[in-house]
């Protein structure tokens, strides 16, 4: 047989393998667990009720909410004063009422709606059925059109769209309505215009913008006569631009965005008053280079001042800032400083104002831990209102009538729950008043005599209770149903607290197991990675994180865990990626894996694999490179591969690249390309801009010029995020994993 023959029978019967195994695996071995891959994408399906939104009434107290499923919806009227809870419509009597104007019943078992709108002063409700708006009576159930007029009229009192969002994060830029309700302040070719609310006509003010030194109403904050506006002016001239290529155009066409790489030029800003009767623009006085961020906070009740704030390129310090609108001179208020860095929680920076304008709540982290003061406008500190080894997450609200400021913290035993707590103008009184392990979400009444807690854990489903201000139950308004996932045989997750690679500090993790999970079987384990020092990733909530929960159901054990460097910790537990970015948190992930596996035998650590995006992308592929012993088989999705790319995610941790040239050379992964042993699929968007395509090429090209094997999926105009394309990287995920992870060796 000559050896061309001889390929061709070897290249056939390689293909009848793989024609067998396409046929006998799945109906064996993959297709219920390719079934129940997808169908734990719809998590959240198979948990009914347990979560309670409300929608307050006039009185400040009592509230509406919907409930059950769109074929049979319940709308409950609560009024916590009375504690009563019954519901809100007749359903059969209104759907009885819309017979005659429908020309049919609703096809819905119960309302026909899910929401609603109150007009006429609480006398009538106006909803949607079929696209179109019907008013009904709520004495006699009287159903007729809304008026036809009422669309034309919101059409102009609507904001408009002005640019689409730049990161996938970002909503997309509107334009900015007065408190008074009759202007919206907009940008077009470069300058600011006034469009009026009643009949959208346009008025230029502004004549000065061009191309590269534009006006932007991002961020812009209008005084609360509604006479002055606070805006900025952008100078762009000296910031890189990044290439956005629209491939799938009949002509290909090349977008080039402003998009400044670590360590070289930021736009330049310029903060500027506006007077919209006169036009008379004042310039602020923000010359200082060494804080080149400015944030528009807001102005003092009586527009006599405007409240800003200006941040240091690696946001190691931070000032407030008053600024006069008649002269732009500014004054500072309060100053902030770290021998790290600013804003571990990010949110967390902007000062929170009481209503007289003279007080206001400061975040810090000054002594080790996310705390909030209380200071006058003159920078003066008033008092300490919360203190100990804990970090605040959030003011949830403030009730000066009573002197309460609520807030969210993390000041339990198990340090990723998130409970309600209060305290007075003085830090006294300080109290939890939530109940029930897991994370609490909160909704105040207007009043602040009563609030909604919605909570959960990564075990305990949902419940929505009503509670009084002072954390007394009223009532249980709804718990979850979960009969769906017991008739699936649903393993719940199992919380682990192990040592980090340090042997000292604990990471607190979860792994999630297939439904009809046997302890004496051996399961491939997936390390569902970020580590990113901007947020915590491990889920905490009953629903939360789809991909870990449908991973598992492929047959593996999946673990999410927080290493050191992530926030809401304390200021000492993120630190360690000060100027330090990729050193500890591979070695901490590889730590976790063996700890556990220690004790849980079914765990088989010769079939490890790894999925992250963003940040998680970096994870992946540095773990693949660091630890190709422990990890066989990585997923990165628009990843991160270096950190040359992301100014304001990096910049903080890690200072300038003129600063702290080893830290960065000894983050990249572009360096460590040749170490790459198991398989590795890279997934990258062309018109990500957080994690730019330029950095995956580059990943691209360090592989192939160390003649390493890999695998590549280019997504043609896709951002940062799943939209538009999830279901094809869901598949993809699960097809590589399969393949390359799943077959026992």
């Amino acid at each position: 047989m000559s050896w061309q023959k001889k390929r061709l029978h070897i290249v056939a019967a390689r293909i009848s393998l793989v024609v067998f195994l396409c046929v006998l695996v799945p109906c064996s071995l993959w297709s219920d667990s390719r079934t129940k891959y997808y169908r734990f994408f719809r998590f959240r399906s198979f948990v009914q009720n347990g979560s309670v939104s409300a929608h307050w009434m006039n009185d400040g107290n009592s509230f509406w909410y919907a409930e059950g499923s769109r074929d049979k919806t319940i709308i409950y009227k609560v009024d916590p004063i009375k504690n009563t809870k019954e519901p809100f419509f007749n359903a059969q009597r209104l759907r009885h009422a819309l017979i005659p104007i429908l020309g049919h019943e609703p096809s819905q078992k119960g309302l026909p709606f899910q929401t609603f709108t109150f007009v006429e002063r609480e006398k009538a409700v106006e909803f949607m059925i079929e696209k179109k708006k019907f008013i009904m009576d709520l004495d006699s159930y009287t159903v007729k059109p809304a008026p036809p007029h009422s669309e034309e009229i919101s059409a102009h009192a609507k904001p408009r769209k002005i640019e689409k969002r730049f990161y996938s994060e970002d909503a997309d830029l509107m334009e900015v309505s007065s408190p008074d309700r009759r202007w919206f302040l907009g940008t077009e070719n470069y300058n600011l215009y006034l469009r009026t609310q009643h009949d959208s006509r346009v008025e230029r003010l502004t004549e000065d913008g061009v191309k590269d030194r534009e006006w932007t109403v991002r961020g812009a904050r209008w005084s609360p006569d509604s006479r002055m506006v606070a805006i900025k002016k952008v100078d762009q001239r000296q910031v890189h631009r990044f290439p956005i290529v629209r491939w799938l155009s009949e002509e290909e066409e090349v977008e080039w965005l402003p998009y400044t790489k670590t360590g070289e030029p930021l736009p330049k800003i310029e903060l500027s008053i506006v007077d919209i009767r006169t036009k008379r623009k004042i310039l602020v006085d923000t010359s200082d280079p060494e804080n080149p961020y400015i944030d528009i906070i807001r102005w003092l009740p009586d527009a006599s001042e405007l409240i800003f704030t200006k941040a240091g390129r690696v946001w190691n310090k931070l000032e407030l800032r008053a600024a006069d609108p008649e002269t732009g001179s500014i004054r500072v208020i309060l100053k902030e400083t770290s021998k790290s860095f600013l804003g571990g929680l990010g949110k967390a920076l902007s000062p929170l104002f009481l209503e007289d304008g003279k007080r206001f709540i400061w975040a810090s982290e000054r002594d080790g831990w996310q705390h909030i003061y209380l200071y006058d406008i003159e920078g003066n500190l008033i008092s300490q209102l919360t203190r100990g080894d804990f970090p605040l997450v959030n003011v949830t609200t403030v009730d000066e009538e009573e002197g309460w400021i609520y807030f969210t913290a993390h000041a339990e035993e198990r340090p990723y729950d998130t409970h309600l707590y209060r305290v007075d103008m003085k830090g006294g009184g300080f109290s939890r008043l939530t109940e029930g392990t897991g994370q609490h979400s909160i909704q105040f009444s207007p009043t602040h005599k009563f609030f909604l807690d919605n909570y959960s854990s990564i075990t305990r489903p949902p419940v929505a209770e009503l509670r009084k201000a002072d954390g007394t139950l009223i009532q249980t308004l709804s718990q979850a149903n979960i009969d769906a996932l017991k008739r699936m045989n649903w393993t719940p997750p199992e919380e682990f607290v192990v040592k980090a690679a340090d042997k000292k500090t604990d990471l607190y993790g979860v792994l999630f197991k297939p439904c009809d999970f046997d302890p004496q079987r051996k399961y491939p384990v997936i390390d569902y990675i970020y580590n990113g020092p901007n947020r915590t990733h491990v889920p905490r909530a009953f629903t939360a994180s789809l991909w870990p929960r449908a991973l598992a159901q492929m047959g593996c054990v999946v673990l999410v865990v927080d290493g050191r460097g992530t926030p809401e910790r304390g200021k000492g537990f993120q630190d360690v990626v000060y100027r330090n970015f990729g050193r500890n948190e591979i070695p901490d992930h590889t730590a976790v894996l063996r700890e556990l596996a220690k004790k849980r035998q079914y765990m088989d650590l010769s079939r490890v694999g790894l999925l992250g995006g963003s940040w998680g992308g970096y994870m992946t592929i540095r773990a693949m490179l660091m630890a190709s012993d422990v990890y066989h088989v990585g997923i990165a999705y628009y990843s991160v591969v270096d950190l040359y790319d992301h100014t304001k995610g990096v910049e903080r941790y890690m200072g300038l690249p003129q600063d702290n040239r080893a830290g960065y050379e000894y983050a990249s992964n572009i360096r460590l390309a040749e170490r790459l042993k198991g398989k590795l699929l890279l997934i990258a968007g062309t018109s990500d801009v957080n994690a730019p395509f330029t950095a995956t090429m580059k990943m691209v090209d360090a592989f192939i010029k160390a003649e390493k094997s890999f695998d590549l999926i280019v997504i043609p105009e896709q951002d940062h995020s799943l939209r538009g394309n999830g279901q094809y990287i869901i598949e993809a995920v699960r097809r590589y994993f399969e393949e390359h992870l799943l077959l026992e060796k």
